[in-house]
């Protein structure tokens, strides 16, 4: 059998990283090749090597006494990457450009306190400092804003346990890595960059996705204030969010019956490094399926529906971000990211965040920013033979097509060669991913539809800095010819790239899609200007997107569901009850 892997391998001075090919089953090196100027994703163990050698540099020790901070053991300096701006002094460089808070005690919220307008610049190679700039600004917050536990003195109490049992087990069958519910057969992955994968994602034994993951994410900041421009971070291809998996708690992050997978992944030494409890599975109720009351025979048939989730969760800095893999009994499946975590912090004049932020707390504002995902589907709709149909809502005007002005239709038209596409809410846009080879009981190929109900435009200026490394996002779907070295929409070395791979590129080739093997790149988001109430802690907030049968199957794929009665459900008088106590 022949079981190969990729491995990047990176020198701890100088630029470059080499890509090699080794052979799993014979243990050798099959190939390597040499990539110059690249450089690697900053490593979890670089964050407080980066933070600690800022906080022993003279200049910005200076900086901060300038500002009253005299306590460094209290300063929190946050490695950010550092882009690609052409700034003077700094090419040719392995960077971390950084941004600066302090807490006032231990375990004290330090975003609480942004120290703003000091930047260092940090050489991750050598680890040392290039340079500290100090633009001045705003003097530190100290008004203490805390969400840990510890600094709370009550808690609300009129909140009802609610309790969730499988007594008889759950429905699932984990077998390894392999997981089969109900209908639905996959192989769940993990790799070190983009964190949850799936693969092999077949429902009734009929393939639908051959491997699906969230394969890049950028967070572009709006200020052109002091060093705030720099803000456009790729947390998977600059960091890679499945290092940055959380260990997730039973009875917490996940409720029921649980089953957990470890992830594995190697440091920058090769040394292996186990994450527990990486991966989150369980099954829940998400209420009917289908109902129908027939008002002649007052007759009712109901089914309950319910759902299949695979989840992880990342804390990349001061953001969590939350992925959810639902898989429901009527074929569709869902993706959600949670974002939650901490918003950003600069310190501003009180009563004066300017036009880029919000005041949150006095003197501390959260600028708007966008998280923007790109999900990579390698496409298996009933065999590799697959194609992409546009479909877009049209009308005519009054007149003799349409005498009552109540036309309606829908208009599919097949994409025959790689490219991109952007929704237009004025057709309601959706795509079809659809069968070259089978066709169900009405003659229709089969199919599975996107309808990119969370899809956001970027607001890079063309040909910006920032704009140019992120023009995955320049479209909402993406088509291209599979590709097994196209992995990637912002390109395969993100740090301090150029904007020349990704994509935009590969679909620039040209190549026939239709009737192919194809891969599809859903782009998505978050549009965030903060608010008041997400400080200090940020509410969860959601995106993502749904893929559904459409003409998969030949009828409602729910017929069979059982049509039980919950035998634990009970009645209870809530007023009563309330004024009971």
């Amino acid at each position: 059998m022949l079981r190969e892997a990729r491995v990047n391998v990176y020198p701890r001075r100088g630029l470059g990283v080499w890509r090699c090919i080794v052979s799993l089953a014979e243990e050798k090196l099959l190939s390597k090749v040499l990539y110059e100027t690249a450089r690697p994703m900053i490593q979890p163990e670089e964050f407080l090597e980066v933070e600690a050698c800022v906080k022993l540099d003279p200049r910005f020790v200076e900086a901060c006494a300038k500002r009253g901070i005299t306590d460094m053991d209290m300063v929190c300096v946050d490695p950010w990457s550092a882009g690609n701006f052409g700034v003077e002094g700094e090419e040719g460089l392995h960077l971390s450009h950084t941004f600066a808070w302090v807490r006032t005690r231990e375990d004290d919220n330090l975003y609480a306190h942004p120290i703003e307008g000091l930047n260092a610049v940090v050489d991750i190679k050598k680890m040392e400092v290039l340079r500290v700039d100090d633009y001045g600004g705003p003097p530190v917050p100290w008004k203490e804003v805390n969400y840990a536990a510890q600094f709370r003195e009550t808690f609300r109490d009129d909140l009802k346990p609610i309790d969730i049992e499988q007594k008889e087990g759950v429905t699932f069958k984990l077998d390894g890595h392999q997981i089969s519910w109900a209908d639905w057969s996959m192989v769940i992955g993990f790799s070190s960059r983009e964190g949850l994968t799936l693969h092999d994602i077949k429902i009734a034994g009929r393939p639908v996705v051959y491997r699906a993951s969230i394969a890049e994410m950028v967070v572009p900041y709006g200020s052109t204030e002091n060093a705030h421009f720099r803000k456009n971070v790729f947390d998977i291809g600059e960091y890679g969010v499945g290092k940055l998996a959380n260990s997730l708690k039973l009875g917490c992050d996940c409720l029921g019956a649980i089953a957990y997978l470890d992830a594995v992944y190697a440091n920058r030494t090769g040394e292996t490094i186990t994450i527990e409890n990486a991966i989150c599975i369980h099954e829940e109720d998400f209420g009917i399926a289908w109902k129908h009351w027939d008002f002649r025979t007052e007759k009712t048939e109901v089914r309950r529906a319910r759902r299949l989730v695979i989840s992880s969760i990342s804390t990349v800095g001061n953001y969590e971000y939350g992925f959810y893999w639902y898989f429901y009994l009527d074929g569709t499946i869902e993706h959600e990211i949670k974002a939650t975590g901490i918003i950003n912090t600069v310190a501003c004049e009180p009563g004066n965040p300017g036009k880029y932020g919000v005041e949150v707390s006095p003197g501390v504002a959260g600028q708007i920013h966008q998280h923007l995902f790109c999900a990579r589907l390698d496409m298996a709709i009933d065999g590799k033979d697959n194609a992409v149909v546009e479909c877009n809502t049209l009308s005519a005007p009054m007149g003799p097509e349409n005498p009552h002005g109540n036309a309606f239709w829908v208009e599919e038209t097949t994409l025959d060669s790689e490219c991109g596409r952007s929704r237009n809410a004025d057709t309601e846009r959706y795509w079809k991913f659809v069968s070259s080879s089978r066709k169900n009981a009405v003659g229709r190929p089969t199919a599975y539809k996107l309808h990119p109900v969370h899809a956001i435009r970027n607001f890079y200026q063309p040909g910006s800095p920032s704009g140019l490394r992120a023009s995955f996002t320049d479209e909402h779907l993406w088509v291209t010819a599979f590709d097994a070295e196209e992995r990637y929409p912002a390109g395969e070395h993100v740090n301090h790239s150029d904007g020349s791979d990704g994509v935009a590129t590969y679909a620039a080739k040209g190549r026939p899609v239709a009737g192919e093997d194809l891969v599809a790149w859903h782009v998505f988001g978050l549009h965030h200007q903060p608010r008041v109430e997400d400080f200090p802690v940020q509410p969860c907030v959601t995106t993502g997107f749904t893929l559904m049968p459409t003409g998969f199957f030949d009828g409602n794929p729910n017929m069979d569901l059982p049509p039980d009665t919950n035998k634990k459900s009970s009645h209870v008088n809530a007023c009563c009850h309330a004024a009971a106590e």
